[in-house]
């Protein structure tokens, strides 16, 4: 198992003149109704508008220059995607991105905006997948994962070192879970320097894999119905470090319903002014759940990223 600390302080050291310190915010309404402390992480605030630009970067930093120069390859059709390609455009890095061939106009355009060079392959986001990881094996090139990688782990985590400056007493920390890399870096590091902090990951009941994984003791692979939390949709590749990560630091976990997640991401629009996507409403949502034995305490919610469909948000909210 990686050093987590160890991973999140030399992602820190590497990627902080690129990132944003988010902003902390406090929730006077969520806090009033489970009588407790509540504060927002505002990682919707990030560059490109979701966490995933820290681990993104993390790795990108990392690569030497034989690397550097043979080019990286990627897979995703959200936010991954837009942290790879702001990355190789602000290091001058060769690479490419694939998408799978139903991929909304508005994602490709964004990702050409930041100068991706974008390719299409199949219409099932996992056989994309494929072909991106046989296309860097076949370069030679190094193939991004979004969660499964020691660096990315490590930049995620550095959310935890910006939280324990702005909120060192913090006694609960709730955020979204996919593939693991977000909760594993943040859990990790937050157990090693506050080991009496609590954890929990929360998950949309519609794909709850890494739970199921979890329980079962091993990665399963299970069919995911549509969600709101699209950004956590999917499954576990087979030996992902995150699984074993997941399974030491977290302490427990939540699932809520497309209600509560739409719900929720109409409430921090409404008190907040706010505009978050499904994965950052998931925490918020399993909160609410939860707030009852929560009072008391200083708890921090990963609001992970703001990246949602114009069309949807207005359906969500109006």
């Amino acid at each position: 198992m990686i050093d987590v600390r160890e991973e999140v302080l030399a992602a820190e050291a590497r990627i902080r003149p690129l990132v944003r310190e988010t902003p902390l915010e406090e929730a006077f309404d969520l806090g009033e109704a489970a009588r407790c402390e509540v504060f927002l992480k505002l990682e919707n605030l990030q560059t490109t508008g979701s966490f995933k630009l820290r681990g993104a970067l993390s790795k990108l930093l990392a690569l030497d220059a034989a690397q550097r120069r043979r080019g990286v390859v990627a897979a995703s059709t959200g936010n991954h995607g837009l942290a790879v390609a702001y990355g190789l455009q602000k290091l001058g890095i060769q690479g490419s991105i694939y998408l799978p061939e139903n991929a909304s106009t508005q994602k490709v355009e964004l990702l050409r905006r930041y100068g991706a060079d974008v390719r299409f392959h199949s219409t099932e986001p996992e056989e994309t997948e494929r072909r991106a990881r046989a296309e860097a094996e076949r370069n030679g090139q190094v193939y991004l994962s979004p969660y499964n990688d020691p660096q990315v782990v490590g930049g995620q985590g550095t959310i935890a070192v910006e939280l324990m400056q702005q909120l060192p007493a913090v006694d609960c920390v709730l955020a979204a879970v996919g593939g693991g890399g977000l909760i594993g870096g943040v859990a990790g590091y937050l157990k090693a320097v506050r080991p009496g902090v609590e954890v929990i990951g929360c998950l949309p009941a519609h794909s709850p894999v890494m739970y199921a994984s979890i329980q079962a003791g091993r990665i399963v692979e299970m069919p995911a119905k549509p969600t709101l939390s699209d950004g956590t949709a999917g499954g576990i590749e087979a030996g992902a470090l995150t699984f074993d990560l997941c399974r030491r630091y977290v302490d427990d976990w939540v699932l809520v319903e497309e209600a509560q997640i739409r719900q929720a991401m109409r409430r921090i629009f409404e008190e907040h002014r706010l505009v978050i996507e499904g994965s950052a409403g998931v925490p918020v949502a399993a909160f609410l759940q939860i707030k009852d034995r929560l009072a008391g305490k200083k708890v921090a919610l990963i609001l992970c990223g703001g990246n949602v469909d114009v069309d949807v948000f207005k359906r969500l909210v109006c």
